[in-house]
C-alpha cells in the first residue's frame, strides 16, 4: 500500500473558554486522500500551552458569527 501521508504545516483551530484561537504553521502529518490531520502529543501540548499562557498573540482578527437557523 502506498503512503498517502505528507509532513506539512497547517493552521490549527481551537475553541477554549468560549473563544476561538488560530495557531498558524503547526507541524502535522496530513492524509492526501482525506485531508485528515494528525499531530504529535508534543505539538498538541505546545498548542495548549500557547493558548493558556500569558504570551500575547501575534495578531487578533475579528470573526463574524452567524446562526444557521
Amino acid at each position: 500500500m502506498e503512503e498517502t501521508m505528507i509532513n506539512t504545516e497547517v493552521t490549527y483551530t481551537l475553541e477554549y473558554c468560549g473563544k476561538f484561537y488560530l495557531i498558524e504553521h503547526v507541524p502535522a502529518r496530513v492524509c492526501q486522500e482525506t485531508g485528515e490531520q494528525y499531530f504529535s502529543p508534543e505539538t498538541v501540548e505546545h498548542i495548549h500551552a500557547l493558548v493558556r499562557g500569558k504570551r500575547s498573540p501575534e495578531k487578533v482578527i475579528e470573526t463574524p458569527v452567524y446562526e444557521y437557523a
